[in-house]
């Protein structure tokens, strides 16, 4: 099982990471500044295996960035290698040729694609195709939650004026807010019909 995965740049600012393994903020951190340490001070013609306290280090460098991944003793090498460069052809499929810009401004999109790929520190899809199938479904259901904010802005505020007053909690209820939402479509919808109405001169 893969423990954590790292991305850190040639400079050592962490880009991504990713923990399988609960261990306390503190200790995460040391673990970062030093394995990222103990990788830069490799030279390029070295192996990219380790040994490293209690676990295994497998790790790769694609131009600027470098992808480190920790995983059991018993785990095997190469397999891990290969999900390193199956993740990296779905960046750069993504964003079309991955930088470490694409990181830095699009992490989100990094942790989806990784999290599509593996879970709980094993790998639980093979399949690019499928992968990048489930990315283009959730862009798109985020592009639709962005229209739906841009041509009903009046009822996002409308909910947040529900929910929030004078900058402090007022409503704690979904269902009273809910609730007062749909009072307020219903008289939406009766003023829309005597406007029409008084248009044909019928009121």
């Amino acid at each position: 099982m893969m423990q954590f995965m790292l991305l850190f740049s040639r400079q050592g600012k962490l880009r991504l990471q990713k923990w399988y393994v609960a261990h306390p903020d503190k200790l995460k951190k040391k673990i970062t500044r030093e394995l990222i340490t103990t990788v830069l001070a490799r030279k390029p013609k070295m192996c990219s295996f380790l040994e490293w306290k209690d676990v295994k280090i497998v790790y790769k460098r694609y131009a600027s960035l470098y992808f480190c991944c920790a995983m059991e003793q018993e785990d095997n090498e190469l397999l891990t290698l290969e999900l390193i460069h199956r993740y990296v052809e779905l960046l750069d499929k993504y964003f079309g040729s991955v930088c470490e810009l694409d990181i830095i401004f699009n992490f989100e999109k990094a942790y989806f694609i990784l999290d599509e790929l593996v879970l709980g520190g094993e790998l639980q899809e093979t399949s690019k195709k499928n992968v990048l199938k489930a990315i283009a479904a959730q862009d798109l259901l985020q592009e639709v939650c962005e229209l739906d904010i841009i041509f009903n802005f009046e009822k996002a505020y409308f909910i947040l004026d529900e929910l929030v007053l004078g900058g402090e909690l007022q409503e704690t209820s979904k269902k009273n807010v809910l609730k007062a939402i749909a009072a307020q479509d219903l008289l939406q919808e009766d003023e829309t019909v005597d406007a029409a109405l008084r248009e044909v001169g019928l009121l």
